[in-house]
């Protein structure tokens, strides 16, 4: 069959129009996916280029998350209102434009400002891509297709250090970036000739973009004031900017419970085993902001790698969760969500533990892959078990909002410990220039880290149990919801419908 923009037939497995689908959502997914990963392997050119320091390279980072975290979910909305496909075509040729703006740009500023507007597109596209799959395809094939769609992104992101780290080598950090275009420019024009479009001015409800606006406020005032105040003797300004974001944070809550129809409905949270594993996702997270922000500068600047070898370094991360990941989903489903939930993050918390040892001189072999490799373990047994339990905890009208809730959370979990764990392990302004002062700060900043995961292990076995606790369906009409992402980054094949 020939898939039309907007034909309502949906798209079979197997068939040209099948594949233009998978084709279009892999591609814009994986830039999101392969920008996350890459351009933390590219942090030491950058701050060789352009004089970053610690400050902006934890801006150069949190930006991109940051934009992402606080609209993904005002990303799905628009999707669903006014069209799947024009939102995913709109948000890639913008991702394409701010990714041109990254590879020009002459000052970090300049840098930060154009990786805000890059997670800005990742917040349009992100959302719509899984969408477009799972409101394609034909409800029997629906779940190779989502399966596919998770694989085939996930090793997008998986190739990303490796990848980010060859084109800093060969040419130079600012490749990163310029590669999305030619690539967003295939997804712009397979997306307008073969996808279909699903969602449109049938919604119901008016946006919440007061919602999304105190959320942006509140986050991005919240992340200026721990950058700040880890850069020497707390400011007035800081303090001030801490306290305002606070309040805009619970500002945000207030309107959430007061709208008909908000961007994030409060009655999710009624749920203890969906509050339990999003506060898991929330430290897992933080932990893996950290360790990814931190290693690539701890292999370059410290032990002396190249670009290309620290990304080789984490691929024993990357290549156990894409083998191990769909496993530990079979084995959640026979023995529970709360026994992964545990002893997932306790491995994560021995492999930072041995990250400690990755110091001045010490070798790949004995020190950085058994560390990695545990680390991966680690998260092999607990991504799969956090996705499925954070989904299987709502009603199923909710799915797609509970999928967007959870990946928001993982990545601001990612931005707090960014902007937070490197001034509370010693690592401020001048750092990068004193090896040593930065290898005993990345020693502090594991054990921190380890405390962290050990954290979320033990909020895994007191929140977390062997069932889902879904809500009655209500007897009312189901109301507005959108598909955001399935899961956070590097998730497991998983079969979900929303």
């Amino acid at each position: 069959m020939t898939a039309r923009p907007g034909s309502p037939a949906g798209v079979r497995w197997g068939t040209s129009a099948g594949r233009w689908v998978l084709v279009a959502t892999v591609l814009g997914s994986g830039l999101v996916f392969l920008d996350g990963t890459s351009s933390n392997v590219a942090l030491p050119a950058i701050d060789a280029e352009l004089g970053a320091g610690v400050t902006g390279l934890q801006w150069t980072i949190n930006a991109y998350t940051l934009a992402l975290a606080s609209l993904i979910l005002l990303g799905g909305s628009l999707s669903d209102r006014f069209g799947r496909r024009r939102v995913f075509i709109l948000g890639t040729a913008w991702f394409a434009v701010a990714s041109v703006l990254c590879g020009l740009a002459p000052t970090t500023e300049l840098l930060i400002v154009a990786r805000a507007l890059q997670g800005i597109g990742g917040a349009l596209l992100t959302p719509g891509s899984l969408a477009i799959v799972q409101a394609s395809f034909v409800p029997e094939h629906r779940a190779r297709a989502v399966g596919a769609w998770s694989g085939l992104s996930g090793i997008a992101a998986a190739g990303g250090p490796l990848l980010g780290g060859w084109l800093v080598d060969v040419w130079t950090w600012r490749l990163i970036f310029l590669t999305n275009l030619p690539v967003a420019l295939v997804v712009v024009i397979v997306a307008a000739r073969h996808v279909p479009d699903g969602g449109g001015p049938h919604e119901q409800g008016r946006l919440d973009v007061v919602g999304a606006g105190l959320g942006a406020l509140g986050l991005g005032l919240t992340t200026w004031a721990l950058i700040e105040l880890g850069e020497g003797a707390p400011s007035v300004a800081a303090w001030t900017a801490g306290a305002a974001g606070l309040l805009a944070i619970t500002a945000f809550v207030v309107a959430q419970r007061r709208r008909a129809h908000p961007m994030l409905p409060l009655e999710l949270f009624t749920s203890r085993q969906f509050v339990g594993a999003n506060l898991v996702t929330l430290l897992v997270y933080a932990v893996l902001g950290a360790v990814f922000f931190l290693l690539f500068l701890q292999l370059q600047e410290v032990l002396g790698y190249s670009a290309m070898q620290a990304g080789a370094a984490v691929m024993p991360i990357t290549g156990l969760l894409l083998v191990l990941s769909a496993r530990a989903g079979a084995l959640t489903e026979r023995v529970g969500p709360r026994l992964p939930m545990t002893a997932g993050p306790l491995l994560l918390a021995v492999g930072l533990l041995l990250l400690t040892r990755v110091d001045a001189g010490a070798g790949y072999v004995t020190a950085v892959l058994p560390a990695v490799t545990v680390l991966g373990l680690g998260l092999a047994l607990t991504v799969a078990p956090l996705t499925a339990t954070a989904l299987s905890a709502v009603a199923p009208r909710h799915v797609g909002t509970a999928s967007g809730v959870n990946n928001a959370i993982a990545r601001i979990g990612g931005l707090l410990a960014v902007a937070a764990l490197p001034p509370l392990a010693g690592i401020r302004g001048g750092a990068l220039q004193d090896a040593a002062a930065f290898s005993a700060g990345f020693s502090n900043a594991m054990v921190i880290s380890a405390a962290l995961a050990t954290a979320g292990a033990l909020l895994g076995w007191t929140l977390i149990r062997a069932g889902a606790d879904v809500p009655a369906p209500s007897a009312a009409p189901a109301s507005h919801h959108h598909c955001a992402l399935q899961a956070p980054p590097l998730s497991p094949p998983a079969d979900h419908r929303s």
